[in-house]
């Protein structure tokens, strides 16, 4: 390469990263203030919003929104969802415009409750069934299982332990949550960005769909018009049945924070139960806003069952509508519990 091209390319490089360094946002002559105590602010509680003008602009219009959408300076956040949002106003002043934001937390206005459980039967369950998720159909539970190379589909007789029906998942699909809507069974797989979706009579694969917005798949539930599913964090992905599409989604929080590592869910009488994973609990959770109702401690149920080198922990709720009562179970675990939940202390 000759002295002249060297010296060209050097001097383009440094244009180019000159460029570069000038394409920095200039920060912005303003802050919001808020009413949220360190960001964070109750669900019963009025937003209340104002601009600092910190180099004295005249100010011609101010425009604020909380995560994209159009928001007054002050308003009730009765009928907002929990969880954290971004808060962005826009102002508008000689004939200039800029922009500042600030983050807020919406959190729930009351601490959960604390429900108490009866154990009302014990069934034999298969202690090799690494659990990902149950649900009740026609009076027989369906499970999925996870584990690479172990991953299953199966239709049970409950009162037995008897596997009815059984399918494995390909060798790279590490199976998950699984629900069934319109004599559909939608099956999440973890990491690989994939469901699926089969006959709940034949078991036949229909289709399959991939993930949006979520990474991963963990649990799945419905209320006969949506599909929700986790994705091991505090949100809770609502899909539209038909589409497979993330339409939406609540985040988990109490009144202190959030609650992280939603897992195997499971609707019932119009709430959302969730296993916590790895704590041994169930969230009670509102799924119009996700602020969590109640919590189940369930974590005495291992200790019931055979111990073993690969026994692992509490994941798997389902409702049976015929009987109003619960079942939970784990993985590895050899028992499936039937248990009534009390609410009253």
């Amino acid at each position: 390469m000759n002295t002249f091209k060297a010296l060209t390319i050097i001097f383009l490089s440094l244009f180019i990263i000159s460029c570069g360094s000038n394409s920095s946002q200039k920060k912005s002559d303003f802050s919001i203030k808020t009413n949220a105590e360190k960001g964070n602010i109750s669900i019963s509680e009025n937003l209340n919003l104002s601009l600092e003008n910190k180099k004295n602009h005249t100010i011609d219009s101010v425009l604020y929104t909380l995560n994209g959408k159009k928001v007054n300076e002050s308003f009730s956040l009765n009928n907002h969802k929990l969880g954290k949002y971004t808060v962005e106003a826009t102002v508008y002043f000689n004939n200039e415009k800029q922009t500042a934001n600030t983050n807020i937390t919406i959190l729930n206005n009351e601490a959960p409750k604390v429900y108490k459980y009866n154990i009302i039967n014990e069934y034999p369950h298969d202690i090799t069934s690494y659990t990902q998720g149950i649900e009740f159909f026609n009076d027989t539970i369906y499970e999925s299982t996870g584990q690479y190379r172990e991953s299953k589909l199966r239709k049970l007789d409950y009162k037995t332990g008897e596997v009815v029906k059984n399918i494995n998942l390909a060798d790279e699909y590490f199976g998950e949550g699984v629900t069934i809507l319109n004599n559909k069974i939608y099956q999440l797989t973890w990491q690989e960005g994939i469901g699926f979706v089969y006959d709940v009579n034949t078991f036949d694969k229909l289709s399959s769909f991939k993930y949006g917005n979520s990474k991963e798949g963990w649990g799945l539930c419905n209320d006969d018009n949506t599909i929700y599913k986790s994705d091991g964090t505090e949100k809770i992905w609502l899909l539209n049945p038909e589409t497979l599409i993330e339409q939406d989604y609540i985040q988990v929080f109490t009144n202190k924070g959030k609650i992280g590592r939603i897992n195997e869910l499971e609707w019932i009488n119009g709430k959302i139960y969730a296993n916590i994973y790895q704590r041994g609990g169930v969230a009670v959770i509102n799924p119009k806003n996700g602020a969590v109702i109640a919590v189940i401690d369930f974590s005495p149920l291992k200790k019931k069952v055979t111990q073993h080198e690969k026994l692992d922990v509490l994941n798997g709720i389902a409702y049976n509508p015929k009987t109003k009562t619960i079942f939970v179970t784990g993985k590895r675990w050899d028992k499936l519990f039937e248990v009534e939940i009390i609410e009253k202390q």
